[in-house]
């Protein structure tokens, strides 16, 4: 059996797909995986043995790129360019496949699905935060330079709204692809790539999916692989030289509004009296002097780190704000965008950690969250909910892609 993870997206719409492969392929599939052609993603699932099929423009460059007026108004056509680079890209992936799984951003995930449809096979829709799932117990995010009218409140009237929002962006596009390859139009892009029954692969307790709603959902739990990779030596040796440090991260966040978010992190930790590791990520944070209370770190094992923490101070990605759960610590999420600031909500809701008020902390504001996610009841309480985190999500995933592989007719 051959199955195809296709994904547009930053690390946290590629990391999940990793642990998935690896898990089908240990359940005797072979499995490749359709992702943006940065360094990162490759060398990742080199690391698995997995081959990346490249697609489209590195997600790196595009996120770090400077925002400019023009990106909302641009938004259609650089959509146009990826669900036709995905008709391209995902046919020839594709080839010889029996299952595609599709996820990433909302024209890609169309274009793949697509593709599916025309070659017959099996494909499911995924996320990774419900946000993207329509349902009366929530409402949907606006796309960029499409902001609903404050004046409405009603969670069914705005989802009506967030379709019309993504066949006006994408619609024209999708089907013109669609003809070009026999397929008829869909009139309704949204609907079209969830599918009745898509899946949300998310632990229940972070990020509960609420009955009664008009999808049939299947939350699988969280995808993880567990990650045997050692720490670096260097950092093995800072973490044995003191107390807990802080970790300060934001992953692929680029930071454009928080030039200083390295020397006001390492400020305020250092104001707790803690030491702090620091992690380049996407905003390319680097020690803001030569202090030996910091270590700078670049890619790291974060199931192995964060449970030698005192506190994790990151950007709520759906991603890291679970493997901190996972291991008990203390978050500090400061938010910057799409779907993090739900994570932070939830993170303070539960009381395993402190949610920054906007995207830009200052020394004052970081400083009072690390206060409080710092104390012992704040510790206490994210050591007993890490015991409650499913840890058979990417098991579940597996055995139910197959499974339903298997029980189609002929």
């Amino acid at each position: 059996m051959r199955v195809l993870l296709s994904t547009y997206g930053s690390r946290g719409d590629v990391e999940p797909l990793v642990a998935l492969a690896v898990r089908l392929r240990e359940l005797g599939a072979e499995v490749r995986v359709c992702a943006p052609p940065d360094d990162d993603f490759a060398q990742r699932l080199a690391g698995v043995g997995v081959p990346l099929m490249p697609f489209g423009r590195s997600a790196r460059a595009l996120t770090t790129a400077a925002p400019s007026s023009s990106s909302a108004a641009d938004l259609p056509r650089r959509a146009a360019e990826m669900i036709t680079g995905q008709f391209d890209a995902v046919t020839a992936a594709a080839d010889g496949c029996d299952a595609l799984v599709a996820t990433g951003v909302m024209p890609a995930a169309a274009g793949a699905r697509s593709v599916a449809e025309k070659l017959g096979i099996r494909s499911v829709y995924v996320t990774f935060q419900k946000l993207t799932l329509p349902s009366p117990h929530h409402p949907p995010l606006a796309y960029p330079g499409r902001p609903f009218p404050p004046e409405v409140t009603d969670n069914r009237v705005l989802w009506d709204l967030d379709a019309r929002s993504i066949d006006a962006l994408f619609g024209e596009a999708l089907n013109m692809n669609r003809e070009s390859v026999g397929l008829p139009p869909v009139d309704n892009v949204r609907d079209y790539v969830i599918g009745d029954r898509p899946w949300l692969a998310t632990d229940p307790l972070l990020d509960p999916w609420q009955e009664p709603a008009d999808l049939d959902v299947v939350q699988t739990g969280a995808w993880f692989l567990p990650d045997e990779r050692p720490l670096p030596a260097g950092l093995v040796a800072f973490l044995e030289a003191g107390e807990p440090p802080v970790y300060v991260g934001f992953g692929s966040m680029p930071m454009h509004h928080s030039a200083d978010a390295a020397q006001v992190s390492v400020e305020a930790i250092r104001a707790q009296g803690r030491r702090a590791v620091v992690a380049r990520g996407w905003a390319d944070l680097a020690l803001i002097d030569d202090r030996d209370d910091c270590h700078v770190v670049g890619e790291v094992n974060h199931q192995a780190l964060f449970g030698q923490v005192a506190a994790v101070v990151h950007h709520g990605g759906a991603g890291t704000t679970t493997t901190a759960a996972r291991t008990g610590a203390p978050q500090v999420v400061v938010p910057q965008a799409v779907d993090q600031p739900y994570w932070a909500g939830r993170v303070a809701e539960l009381g395993i950690g402190t949610a920054h008020d906007g995207p830009t902390p200052t020394f004052e504001s970081l400083s009072a969250a690390l206060k409080t996610a710092l104390t012992p009841a704040t510790r206490d309480r994210a050591a007993a909910e890490a015991a409650t985190i499913r840890p058979d999500g990417t098991t579940v995933a597996a055995k139910l892609l197959l499974d339903a592989v298997q029980d189609l007719p002929g």
